[in-house]
């Protein structure tokens, strides 16, 4: 057989491969979502028991709140929770409630913008309200690669060393509050 005739044949069976392997993985994908071990959602994260990397962002100037760096999240007096968000992030707006909800129970929540003009970040804040005790501002997304940020908005709940006890990338709602994030905070404070 020649050279050629390998490469045209390599050529034919090549896309029936591509399409058989898309093809197991979808059955794989549909059988864990009906035997439950598949969740679209979860996204897995390298941080889970991991303190967070090196970081120290600028203040979002217009905000009066000090900046966020790795060093104001070890020996804290509780969990504190991480939000990474943007002004143009529709569904950071969905989430946002649920964030001022934390605030007012007294839960720390850091946020960090994420390439957003400072003020529409501050227009957002002004309009929506401000959960945030610290505020950094990530412009170039750095930050973001670092934690392993897939998109804005993405939570972190961090314990008092530090350390990343739990991760959800998309907005927060309000079954996420009640069955994740509350029993999680609550377990962190005993």
């Amino acid at each position: 057989m020649s050279t050629a005739t390998s490469r045209r044949n390599l050529l034919i069976f090549a896309p029936l491969g591509v399409a058989l392997a898309g093809g197991t993985g979808f059955y794989l994908m549909l059988r864990g979502l009906q035997d439950g071990s598949f969740n679209p959602r979860g996204v897995p994260s390298v941080l889970i028991g991991r303190t967070v990397p090196e970081f120290s962002l600028p203040p979002l100037e217009t905000s009066g709140l000090p900046a966020l760096a790795s060093g104001d999240l070890g020996n804290l007096p509780g969990p504190v929770v991480v939000n990474f968000w943007a002004s143009w992030c529709v569904p950071c707006i969905i989430e946002h409630p649920h964030l001022m909800a934390l605030h007012r129970r007294g839960v720390p929540v850091f946020g960090v913008n994420y390439k957003d003009r400072a003020n529409d970040a501050q227009a957002f804040l002004t309009r929506h309200g401000n959960p945030y005790t610290r505020l950094g501002v990530d412009q170039p997304g750095r930050v973001a690669i670092d934690w392993g940020v897939y998109g804005v908005p993405e939570t972190y709940i961090l314990d008092r060393q530090g350390v990343v006890r739990w991760r959800w990338a998309g907005p927060i709602t309000p079954e996420l509050m009640s069955q994740e994030v509350n029993p999680l905070l609550d377990r962190l404070r005993a």
